[in-house]
């Protein structure tokens, strides 16, 4: 079958306004490499990064784009720590491995301000993201976790937020209470992806698009990487496909869900904008599914709200997600909605990470949760050290417990509704 053109991204406001990119050819014959990356988000573009900068040969394949998935098409906010909070982390794991996982999700913030600089990665970075408590009773637990994090952990970078002080930073007062993260931030999500993917070329990384993995076969003593156009043979392989993984593996199917979130953006509010966000910050919300926004650099509301679980997208994306936006912003009823759009994102049953070496020379690292931006370029360069030689911290990583979804494959779905439409209502009470 003879190589394909990718298609272009999924509608969204990322689409229409990141940096031209050059179609990357899809894989045409046979070819060899030390490593073989599949998935073009931003697990797999740190991973080949790293590996390249380390002196290894890497072909990365990616079955639409580069940024097709969750990559290229989230909320844009990088968050401090891991997807569960510190305390929580101190119960499951102990005081002693909850400092390593914090130190590394701290590396792992420090690390994606690096490589935008190093790499002069154009994505409109700026610091500063709100967590904002959507019940009273959630101020003073708020309240415990930014103590916490200051005299547990050594982290100061954060400000308590009364409700009217929160009200003033965020322009509504839907909310009663929060606090600030000074290094946390938001950023143009595909912009990112695509700086990655220009530095990993620099790096001599062969980037293939519109080439989707069908199966990875053992070859003496490597690994074959096999698509419809070719084989990439290599000693190692790295499983970079989240919530797009298309049955590749079966045990990480198990463990890692995909499901669809949606995001909108409004018309560039102009001095609206100053009296929504006066400081420019993202805003996360306390609910189990998350409400999220921030304002970006041409003044738009670009705003998360709502899930489903399964394959399905509501018939009206724009009305879905924009019921959401005016209970917080109900001013904003006469605001016109520019792009509205859909993704998909993978969680697990503990909201951590799965990473693992699944056999010799397989390697995963999935499941962000949404917390990705951060964790996932990380995890490329734990997957870099752990495929070099050097696995201790990949393996702290992959030492966090990851059950399996109950049900299998046919049943775990409704399983997944009833437990997230249980939460749902929590949040609502």
């Amino acid at each position: 079958m003879p190589p394909t053109s990718p298609a272009p991204h999924a509608p969204s406001l990322y689409a229409a306004t990141a940096h031209p990119a050059p179609d990357r050819p899809a894989l045409d014959g046979s070819t060899h490499a030390d490593v073989c990356v599949i998935g073009g988000g931003y697990t797999g573009l740190s991973t080949a990064l790293h590996l390249a900068k380390a002196g290894r040969r890497v072909v990365l394949l990616e079955a639409e784009r580069i940024g097709w998935g969750a990559s290229g098409r989230n909320g844009g906010q990088l968050h401090t720590g891991q997807r569960r909070d510190q305390e929580t982390l101190e119960q499951w794991f102990g005081a002693d491995k909850a400092r390593m996982l914090f130190d590394l999700a701290e590396e792992a913030k420090r690390l994606v301000k690096s490589l935008i600089v190093e790499h002069a990665i154009d994505c409109d970075w700026r610091d500063g993201l709100i967590h904002a408590a959507h019940k009273p009773a959630y101020v003073a637990e708020m309240r415990d976790e930014v103590d916490h994090l200051v005299h547990r952990w050594g982290y100061h970078d954060v400000d308590l937020l009364t409700g009217p002080e929160l009200a003033r930073a965020i322009g509504t007062d839907v909310y009663f209470g929060g606090w600030r993260d000074r290094t946390a931030g938001h950023l143009h999500p595909l912009d990112y992806a695509l700086g990655l993917a220009r530095a990993c070329e620099a790096a001599g990384v062969r980037v293939h698009e519109a080439t989707r993995v069908t199966a990875i076969e053992s070859e003496g003593g490597g690994r074959r990487v096999v698509t419809a156009t070719g084989t990439v043979g290599a000693a190692d392989v790295v499983i970079a496909a989240n919530g797009l993984l298309d049955g590749l593996d079966p045990e990480i199917d198990a463990r890692v869900m995909p499901i669809r979130n949606y995001v909108l953006a409004t018309e560039p509010l102009g001095a609206r904008a100053d009296a929504l966000i006066p400081g420019r910050e993202a805003v996360a919300d306390s609910r189990f599914v998350v409400h999220y926004w921030r304002i970006d650099a041409a003044g738009r509301l670009v705003f998360g709200g709502g899930e489903r679980y399964g394959h399905g997208d509501p018939r009206d994306v724009a009305a879905f997600v924009r019921a959401h936006m005016l209970k917080i912003y109900p001013g904003l009823a006469d605001v016109r909605i520019d792009y509205a759009w859909g993704g998909t994102l993978a969680v697990t049953m503990n909201r951590m990470p799965f990473f693992r070496r699944m056999r010799p020379g397989v390697y995963t690292a999935c499941g962000y949760s949404g917390h990705g931006i951060a964790i996932a370029t990380l995890a490329g360069r734990l997957l870099a050290e752990a495929i070099v030689g050097d696995t201790s911290r990949f393996d702290l990583m992959a030492s966090i417990p990851a059950r399996a979804f109950p049900g299998g494959r046919l049943l775990r779905w409704p399983t997944l509704v009833l437990a997230m439409s249980w939460f749902a209502l929590r949040d609502r009470l």
